[in-house]
């Protein structure tokens, strides 16, 4: 197992274990590269990256895969160990070095200010306090540093959205791994002080009927240049 980021030699526990969900995620993301364009999508969210990125929620690691060239370094963080586990197998066919360890996204285990570039890929809608996740993503980020995220949340029109809101508070975070569909992430980015750049709305998949995961954010955001640094811990 390598070393903590953080330089101590801990390691964090496991904060996340849904062993059955991990499962089932891990074939049908495999299927999602080509069936539903996710391939396409990574590709996307991570044009143009560089520097040294950290990744949250890295699942089974398919975004190695699409870092570009001028990329220094990942760190992905993934707190499910079978997740874990194939993303570390995913991280030795990359093309660009990846550190795979664990962690949770409301203590993340590396420096403040560390990082250019933070990659949020389908993870803030299962993370269970989003608030202080994104302020750890703003402690990470070097003034200045951007966050690629492509995340699901809420939309549809109103009877979708009730749908939604009913679905959050019964079944689909128990079967979906912790997974809530009402989240707004492009509103959660903006109220934890972050600059929202481009984005884009995406229906995943793009065409037939519509699911309460359906709608998707693809877009980036900035911590901005003027932040005050903020402290570890």
């Amino acid at each position: 197992m390598p070393l903590s980021p953080t330089g101590s030699g801990r390691m964090a526990r496991d904060t996340v274990h849904h062993p059955l969900f991990a499962r089932c995620y891990a074939r049908f993301s495999v299927a999602a590269e080509t069936r539903l364009g996710m391939a396409g999508v990574r590709e996307r969210l991570l044009a143009g990256l560089g520097g040294r990125v950290l990744e949250i929620g890295a699942g089974n690691g398919l975004n190695f895969a699409h870092y570009p060239g001028t990329v220094a370094e990942v760190v992905a963080i993934e707190p499910e160990r079978l997740l874990r586990h194939k993303a570390r197998a995913a991280a030795l066919r990359a093309e660009v070095p990846v550190d795979v360890v664990p962690g949770c996204a409301e203590a993340l285990p590396v420096k403040s200010e560390a990082y250019d570039a933070v990659v949020l890929c389908l993870v803030l809608c299962s993370v269970r306090d989003l608030p202080r996740a994104l302020g750890e993503v703003r402690r990470v980020l070097r003034p200045g540093g951007e966050v690629r995220f492509f995340e699901h949340g809420a939309g549809g029109g109103p009877a979708m959205r009730l749908t939604q809101r009913v679905l959050d508070r019964t079944v689909w975070p128990v079967l979906g791994g912790g997974c809530h569909v009402s989240r707004d992430p492009v509103a959660a980015l903006r109220e934890a002080g972050f600059t929202l750049g481009p984005y884009r709305r995406v229906l995943m998949p793009e065409s037939g009927p519509a699911l309460p995961s359906s709608y998707c954010s693809l877009g980036t955001a900035w911590r901005p240049a003027a932040d005050p640094l903020l402290t570890e811990g």
